[in-house]
């Protein structure tokens, strides 16, 4: 059956167009291929662009096939009959000629798209590298310019705001290298205390624990605790406190009046000759950076402070007044209540006028302190700088007198101390003797003349031995409810800077002292238990 001559096998088609090339005559050499041709019009053999992403397509010409072919033209009202229609030929039938003989191409969409991916890149790269440890942080605005009124005011309310706060967490980090201090704790504005952790490779006597108010400095020295700082007890170590007072402008005073003056109950004026620096992220928080005068006494006219929006210092940096460079970062969301220690007046409380029944406590005591008759007592005593004295004895309000073995924690000299109401009378004791009073007492304390008192703690013996003759002056205030010994007792406060720690029943468990350096001693108590009824009369050898 022979082939009909619409459909020609398909290796006469030129490869790449729709148009059948006739079969070369025996014996002559086939026709070189027909070049394609543009037109005037621009339509005939006219190439379409590659388009991104797609094979090279060929256009349908408006000119008609090559006279006397049949192969890939349309019947008339139907479909071509060969396996493709004209002018359908697609890039990948014969891959060597494939584009050839295209015009060359214009700039494309695959172009553009290649671009912007290198340029995504870029700017990818360019926010991985800022984010790197080390790398600039990002700025805003214009660098180094003054300050606008809004940050000249957030300055201003800046220690407002902390003691509105109450309190934060406090990291700081004084001088730099082998000589560097550091320092962890909390910062109570409201009180105001300041309670760290001292450390660092520069801290010799000062390493240990610190308790501070705005007059007077506490250190625990530690040692041989480890260099860097932890975080102290919330509860602090009732023993081994003793009273220091740093040089002015130096060290832990200078850290202290730096952080304790970081609060202010009114707001500073309005100071514009301030820098703005840049914006930066601390802990997720954006603040601005800031170089501004601040009144917290600083020996940096202008130190660099992180505030953010509302008024929050959370980092500081500048120098002491001795020059030392120090940088504060204040932890905001750290912000429990700090204990401070007896030394310092313990926990706080709020004040008010007693009430009828802790009146009458008040106004009772003498009667119960002659009935108790006496108690044991230990003295905790923060003289100052270079004295802090712990002792031991009794004390007797039937008498009344007061017999104790004092010693001096700093030098180990120890004494005898005898109070009554004439006045005190002081004895050398052997350092190494006993740490409580020998008995009987020693004759030549009974026939010592009396002197007035020398220390904060004779005038405290003094204001016990009073109590069982007459009672505490008034007006009084109760400060706070407390616990010692197991016992719930109100601390009460009277004229002349004494505290009572009364029990329900009106018995005392501690009488404290305010000193001239602004710290408490304290006697601690323990009363006798009540005399029984002995109708055995007193003899000679009863008698003291």
């Amino acid at each position: 059956m022979e082939p009909s001559p619409d459909r020609r096998p398909r290796r006469d088609r030129a490869p790449g167009t729709g148009a059948s090339t006739p079969t070369p005559e025996p014996g002559r050499p086939p026709a070189p291929p027909r070049p394609h041709r543009v037109t005037a019009r621009g339509d005939a053999d006219q190439h379409v662009p590659r388009e991104p992403g797609r094979g090279h397509r060929r256009s349908r010409t408006s000119v008609p096939t090559r006279p006397g072919t049949t192969v890939g033209r349309r019947r008339r009202g139907g479909a071509a009959t060969g396996p493709r229609a004209a002018g359908t030929a697609r890039a990948g039938d014969d891959p060597a000629l494939d584009g050839a003989g295209d015009l060359p191409e214009r700039p494309t969409r695959r172009r553009a798209a290649l671009a912007s991916l290198v340029l995504a890149a870029a700017a990818s790269a360019t926010l991985l590298v800022a984010g790197l440890p080390g790398a600039s942080p990002p700025r805003s605005g214009p660098a180094d310019r003054p300050l606008t009124a809004d940050e000249a005011e957030r300055v201003a309310a800046l220690r407002v705001t902390n003691v509105r706060d109450l309190r934060a967490g406090v990291r700081a980090t004084v001088g730099a290298g082998r000589d560097r201090i550091e320092l962890l704790g909390w910062v109570d504005w409201a009180r105001p205390l300041l309670y760290l952790d001292v450390g660092g490779p520069g801290a010799g006597a000062d390493r240990g624990l610190v308790q501070a108010t705005a007059a007077a400095l506490l250190v625990r020295p530690a040692p041989a605790t480890l260099p860097t700082p932890a975080r102290p007890p919330l509860v602090p170590p009732p023993d081994r406190w003793r009273l220091r007072e740093p040089p002015a402008g130096r060290g832990l005073a200078a850290v202290r009046d730096l952080l304790l003056g970081l609060g202010a109950d009114q707001l500073d004026p309005v100071a514009r000759d301030g820098r703005w620096l840049r914006r930066e992220s601390l802990a997720g928080v954006p603040v601005d950076v800031l170089r501004a005068p601040l009144a917290a006494p600083s020996g940096d006219s202008r130190p660099t402070l992180w505030l953010d929006r509302d008024a929050r210092l959370h980092r500081l940096a500048g120098r002491l007044p001795d020059g030392t460079p120090v940088t504060v970062d204040l932890e905001r969301a750290d912000r429990p209540a700090p204990r401070p220690v007896d030394a310092l007046g313990g926990r706080a409380g709020q004040p008010r006028p007693l009430t009828d029944d802790e009146a009458d406590r008040l106004a009772g005591l003498p009667a119960r302190l002659r009935r108790a008759g006496g108690a044991a007592v230990t003295v905790a005593a923060p003289l100052d700088p270079s004295t802090t004295l712990h002792g031991v004895g009794t004390l007797t309000w039937s008498t009344p007198s007061a017999y104790l073995t004092v010693t001096d924690d700093d030098t180990g000299r120890r004494t005898l101390r005898r109070a009554g109401p004439g006045g005190v009378v002081h004895a050398q004791a052997s350092p190494d003797g006993p740490g409580t009073p020998p008995p009987p007492t020693p004759g030549g304390l009974l026939t010592a003349a009396a002197r007035p008192p020398t220390d904060a703690l004779d005038r405290l013996l003094g204001a016990a031995l009073r109590a069982g003759t007459r009672p505490p002056d008034r007006p009084a205030l109760r400060i706070r409810a407390d616990a010692t010994a197991g016992r719930a007792v109100d601390v009460i406060e009277v004229p002349g800077g004494l505290r009572w720690w009364l029990d329900r029943a009106g018995l005392p468990y501690r009488l404290e002292l305010r000193t001239t350096e602004n710290v408490w001693i304290h006697l601690t108590l323990t009363p006798s238990p009540p005399k029984r009824a002995d109708s055995r009369k007193v003899g000679p050898s009863d008698a003291e």
